[in-house]
């Protein structure tokens, strides 16, 4: 491994901030959209992304069509970067698939002028802090640059510098524990082999995985409802195929939906699930809560658990894990960030978002004042603000990045006002001991957006 330390900036005595750029982390909407924000009010801006081209995490589940259609995809800001190029937003009413999101906006705004030369890919940001402070220490620690901790894929490290950090890195690469408990299954490496991540391309590249098995599906969230209809066409188109469906509430009614919702896709979905479910082309296990996943002798896996105070086993050849993502924060441990304990996102909008007491998609407009943390200059935005809570739009991310960005150019009012109109889900119960609290109101398919 090689280490390159970053480079003394060209600061005075005065102000060691002095000619940094804002550090986005993330190419992904959000992260593009920040970027965007940002160069509009003239403050330079530096983009780290893991993966190889914009928008990689979309990618990985750009099989699946989101609920949204166009007229809620495209920032306002980077629609603007856009106009001069040429290009022409699609149509307002169509709901693409994650791959057209990438191909016709993401990959375009990231090879705009100004935004191409400032995006970085390959680079993994691996830990965030102060140049010289750990989070211990308190004077001076407003004016001192972030240090950002960057691999490259190749062996070789480098330490940039920064005056504020915007972290729109998403949740798409951590998922929450397959178990009722949180955890992943203590059988881990025997039972890998047969766990899959949310939104296998069922009816594509991962169909032989998938064609004439036995499927168990964890999760009461949309993107269970996406692999849901899929693995029933499969059967229909495969047999042996058979589909289960395990939630650990006694209804699904929130992935069900409403015809009411604003959202027309995301209503189809849940009618759809229902359908399938009361066909007896999907086998619904309610109120099972998994405690551990073992593999079985003859090549399969069993999921051991209870339902009410019944021991119950479901076994099958794969189990797709659909129980929603949660937010790495591993990088973040030498800074002052203040998560809420439940939800593990920012402390003040915690309330706003938490499943346990909001289930509708009308979320308060909210912005760097919920966003702030104890830590000067330093931002969780988009899907990772969000913490557990799977409600999120990306229209709530655009809002948030604008707001940041209006901050951090010192223009403090604007940042405060704040202003945010989402699509109703039609879904408002807050019966959290009755109802599934996972529904992905307003992402795509529990996806990190829509």
């Amino acid at each position: 491994m090689t280490l390159t330390e970053a480079p003394a900036p060209a600061l005075t005595a005065h102000d060691r901030l002095t000619g940094l750029p804002v550090a986005v982390i993330g190419a992904g909407p959000v992260g593009l959209a920040a970027a965007a924000q940002l160069l509009e009010r003239g403050v330079d801006t530096i983009v780290l992304e893991a993966g190889a081209s914009a928008g990689a995490a979309v990618a990985a589940w750009g099989h699946t069509r989101l609920f949204s259609p166009w007229e809620y995809l495209i920032d306002e800001a980077a629609a603007r970067l856009l106009a001069p190029t040429g290009w022409q937003p699609p149509s307002s009413r169509h709901l693409p698939f994650g791959r057209e999101l990438v191909e016709e906006y993401l990959k375009p705004l990231a090879a705009t002028p100004e935004l191409a030369p400032r995006i970085r890919y390959g680079s993994t940001v691996t830990a965030v802090s102060r140049q010289g402070m750990d989070r211990t220490r308190s004077t001076g620690r407003a004016g001192t640059p972030f240090l950002i901790r960057v691999e490259n894929g190749d062996g070789h490290v480098e330490q940039l510098l920064a005056r504020a950090v915007v972290d729109a890195s998403g949740t798409y690469s951590t998922a929450n524990g397959l178990l009722a408990s949180g955890l992943q299954p203590a059988g881990r490496d025997t039972a890998r082999a047969h766990v899959t991540h949310a939104l296998p391309d069922v009816l594509g590249a991962d169909r032989e995985r998938f064609a004439g098995r036995a499927a168990l599906v964890v999760g009461a969230g949309h993107s269970a409802a996406n692999t849901l209809i899929k693995l029933a066409q499969l059967a229909g188109q495969a047999p042996g195929t058979t589909v289960t469906w395990a939630i650990r509430n006694a209804s699904p009614v929130r992935v069900y939906g409403s015809e009411n919702d604003d959202l027309e896709e995301r209503g189809r979905l849940g009618s759809v699930v229902h359908d399938l479910v009361r066909a007896g082309k999907v086998t619904l296990v309610d109120r099972f809560e998994i405690d551990d996943v073992e593999a079985t002798d003859d090549g399969r896996v069993r999921a051991l658990g209870r339902r009410g105070r019944e021991v119950e086993a479901v076994e099958a050849d794969i189990i797709v894990n659909a129980t929603g993502f949660r937010p790495n924060t591993d990088m973040l441990r030498e800074l002052r960030v203040q998560l809420d304990e439940v939800v593990e996102a920012p402390v003040r909008l915690a309330p706003l978002i938490d499943p346990n007491l909001h289930s509708c998609g009308t979320v308060y407009p909210h912005g760097v004042a919920e966003l702030a943390h104890p830590e000067a200059n330093f931002y969780i935005a988009g899907m990772k603000s969000y913490g557990r809570a799977p409600t999120f739009l990306l229209l709530t991310g655009y809002e948030q990045v604008r707001s940041i960005a209006d901050e951090l150019a010192g223009n403090s009012e604007a940042a405060r006002r704040v202003q945010l109109v989402l699509p109703e889900t039609g879904v408002c119960s807050t019966d959290s001991g009755r109802h599934s609290q996972n529904a992905a109101s307003g992402s795509a398919s529990a996806v990190p957006c829509s």
